[in-house]
């Protein structure tokens, strides 16, 4: 039996994290359901209270082939590192380490301009000399590399 796998992250804002990480990640928001112009519109017509429109949203991935990620409101702000974390892979096997580095430099640039922030960058670990990747932190500060 094959299951379908989704992300979730617990977070303050999860309209602005969905917008985060579909740029992060190629991903793109899900539209509302048939029927519907607007997510807006159908939150409406079930009467949610609009204290919670901002309660959830997702992202995923238009090929499918990736996991969707879902973003869902808590109380509680986030006070520890990651156990877990997502790796933005946009280095490619493919070039010069060179041009790895530039592509993840692009990257790594377009997701500062949408509020992200540099942790440190790596440019070789003891377990891969020749590892180069940029340790960031999302608009509420989850961990994330960009490799």
């Amino acid at each position: 039996m094959t299951y379908a796998v989704q992300v979730v992250f617990d977070c303050k804002d999860p309209v602005r994290l969905a917008e985060f990480w579909a740029l992060a990640l190629g991903y793109e928001i899900p539209g509302p359901p048939h029927g519907y112009a607007t997510w807006e519109d159908l939150l409406q017509e079930m009467d949610v209270p609009k204290e919670m429109w901002n309660a959830r949203s997702a992202v995923e991935d238009p090929s499918g082939a990736g996991p969707r990620i879902y973003f869902q409101r808590v109380p509680e702000d986030k006070v520890v590192k990651n156990r877990l974390h997502l790796d933005i892979r946009v280095g490619g096997r493919e070039g010069s380490r060179e041009d790895k580095r530039r592509r993840i430099d692009e990257h790594v640039e377009r997701l500062v301009t949408a509020g992200a922030a540099i942790d440190h960058t790596v440019e070789s670990d003891e377990l891969d000399p020749c590892a180069c990747y940029v340790v960031m932190r999302d608009p509420e500060g989850n961990e994330f590399c960009v490799t």
